[in-house]
């Protein structure tokens, strides 16, 4: 099957619960140049939302967050997978994965309706280097 898989970091950022919160920060960062491969967003409590942000320059983000005082955890690392949206697309890099014994922990992925998908992988840090070299990225 066709597909390709990069590196990419994320950070997560807290942010209130409310109407706009989310477009306040995310106008902010296109304000300043940031832009985004992926973004997710999660409750976490009764009054915030956590959102995890995938930039495409983690230094162009860094800086961003500092100049507005946003506090961001990380970086972290997850692996970007892009192909072709087929019957069992997925298989092959879990089967790979898990073959040489690293746990995916975490995944989101979305189809685009039109033949494609896109797909975050996350396993943990202890194990990122070999699913990386394992998916030959």
């Amino acid at each position: 099957m066709a597909y390709c898989i990069r590196r990419v970091d994320y950070f997560k950022a807290a942010v209130k619960d409310a109407p706009g919160e989310a477009y306040k920060l995310l106008s902010m960062l296109a304000e300043l140049g940031v832009s985004l491969v992926a973004i997710t967003l999660v409750p976490i409590g009764s009054a915030c939302t956590q959102m995890t942000l995938f930039p495409e320059d983690s230094h162009k983000l860094k800086a961003a967050a500092s100049g507005a005082k946003l506090i961001l955890e990380g970086p972290q690392r997850a692996l970007l997978i892009r192909g072709e949206d087929v019957l069992g697309a997925l298989t092959e890099i879990h089967e790979k994965l898990a073959a040489v014994g690293v746990n995916v922990f975490a995944s989101s992925g979305v189809s685009d309706g039109q033949g494609h998908y896109c797909y975050i992988l996350h396993v943990r840090p202890e194990q990122f280097e070999r699913a990386a070299q394992t998916l030959e990225v």
